[in-house]
Formats: C-alpha cells, sequence, structure tokens
C-alpha cells in the first residue's frame, strides 16, 4: 500500500511528488500504528457499551474472552441499520471489537455470540493492526483519486510537467480506489475463512455463526438499495466488517470477502 501510494506521487509530481507522498505514508504508518482504532471508531460515531443496557451481551462478550484466553477488548456499539460488526487496534492489549445497532436488533444473542467470537479471533489472530493500516491508506488513495478528478475538471494540472498527462490522470482517478480495493481484497479474504473457524473452535456452536451471516446477508441483499450510507467510507474499511457492507455489482466481484455461501457451508460441515 505504502509503495502504491508512493507511485502515484511519483506519478503526479516526480520527485518532488514521491517524497511528499513518502512523507505522508510514513505518518500515516506511524499514525495508524498508534490511533487506527480511534480513526476508525471516529469514523462511525462508536460509543463504548453500556452495561446496564446491554447486561446479556456484555456478560456473553466477557464469557467468550475466558474462553478463548485472551485480554478482554472494549465492546463498542455504533449506530447503522446495517447488522454489522468489527474489530480494530494495534494488538490484544489495544483493541476494540464493535457492533452496529442493526446488528443487535435482528440477531438472537447465540448469533451474537458468533459474531463477537469471530471479532474475537480476528484478534487473536492479530489481523486487525493490518486491516486497519490498509483502511487508513485506502480511505487516503481514495480521496487523491478524488482529487485527481476533480482537478481534470477544473484543469488544476493543465501547465505542469510533472503531473502527467491527461489521459494518465484520468486512468488513476479511475484505477486507483479498484486497485486500493483489491489489495484489500488480498488481505482479507484468507483470513475471513481462519477467523470464522476460530471462532467455531471457542463457541463450539457453528451453526449459530453460520445463522447469523445468513441473517446479515440476507439483509444486505433485500434493504440495501434503502439505506442511506457513505460509499467511500465503506469501501475504505469494507474489509474489516465480518461481512462485506458493499454488496452487488463490481463490489461482489471484488469483494474483500469470500462468499458468504461459502463461508456458511463451511461452518455446517463443523457441526457434525
Amino acid at each position: 500500500m505504502t509503495l502504491f501510494f508512493i507511485s502515484i506521487g511519483q506519478y503526479l509530481g516526480g520527485a518532488g511528488g514521491m517524497k511528499i507522498a513518502f512523507i505522508f505514508a510514513l505518518i500515516m504508518n506511524i499514525g495508524s500504528y498508534w490511533f487506527s482504532d480511534k480513526i476508525i471508531l471516529k469514523m462511525y460515531k462508536a460509543k463504548e457499551i453500556n452495561p446496564e443496557e446491554f447486561p446479556e451481551i456484555k456478560q456473553t462478550f466477557s464469557d467468550l474472552c475466558k474462553n478463548a484466553k485472551v485480554i478482554e477488548p472494549k465492546l463498542f456499539i455504533y449506530s447503522a441499520q446495517e447488522p454489522n460488526a468489527f474489530a480494530t487496534g494495534r494488538n490484544q492489549e489495544n483493541s476494540v471489537v464493535a457492533l452496529s445497532t442493526g446488528l443487535i436488533s435482528i440477531l438472537s444473542l447465540d448469533e451474537i455470540e458468533g459474531v463477537m467470537a469471530h471479532e474475537l479471533a480476528h484478534i487473536e489472530n492479530r489481523d486487525i493492526l493490518i486491516g486497519s493500516i490498509a483502511a487508513t491508506f485506502a480511505g487516503a488513495i481514495s480521496m487523491i483519486a478524488s482529487m485527481i478528478k476533480w482537478g481534470l475538471i477544473f484543469g488544476a494540472f493543465r501547465g505542469n510537467r510533472n503531473s502527467g498527462s491527461v489521459f494518465g490522470n484520468l486512468l488513476i482517478a479511475i484505477l486507483a480506489p479498484l486497485i486500493a480495493l483489491i489489495i484489500q481484497m488480498a488481505i482479507s479474504r484468507t483470513r475471513e475463512y481462519k477467523a470464522d473457524s476460530t471462532a467455531a473452535q471457542i463457541t463450539n456452536k457453528p451453526k449459530f455463526l453460520a445463522s447469523a451471516l445468513s441473517k446479515i446477508q440476507e439483509f444486505h441483499l433485500k434493504s440495501k438499495k434503502g439505506i442511506d450510507t457513505n460509499k467511500e467510507l465503506q469501501t475504505a474499511t469494507s474489509h474489516m466488517f465480518i461481512i462485506s457492507p458493499i454488496a452487488g455489482g463490481v463490489g461482489k466481484l471484488f469483494s474483500s470477502h469470500p462468499p458468504t455461501e461459502e463461508r456458511i457451508k463451511r461452518l455446517l460441515n463443523m457441526e457434525s
């Protein structure tokens, strides 16, 4: 992701642009390492869950952490119609699991337990840091692509020898977010199968995680068009969720997650 970021800077601004991109990449790497959890939580306006409001969920989460033998992360909740969940943080000692209000409203406690176990598995398997950094870089790349697009519209690159051709800039504006998505896909796909398997081992109830995945997928397929969402934000962070919030069309082809049907099939096979 860093090399890709620097390459865009070199194309747009030559050696100077490459240096600026490198400085930004360095800042982003350091910032992502120390503040990735705070950045993602702020993006989704997540707040720490109130144990008095959700006592069963909080107790179930504490029990899961004991079974998994991991330091209990902070449990957060964020307001969204979409049922989903993610984990973030730089290590086990500084990690967070976040659930959407939509997920809590449509899933049973056993299904929520399966989802939380999946996110704990990402923490145990050390997936969350690289996922958070990838989200930060993908967001920055999308921002660069947007700047190029508007720069082309208003002629910001005219007369700049180091800014590349109009065709080249247009190509970057179109392809950069797609390439960032492909990189996210490569990072995330194999880790989802591993997290599902680990979650099933933690709970010994793989069918409930399978059921949760089925309900979340069904909601996305049926209700997606009627929900007001921030698509740029979802694109940048899609690989962090238990199911990608980007559904259908090109988003399905380049999904950061493996097919949900295959994940469900594998989980149900573990039931025996």
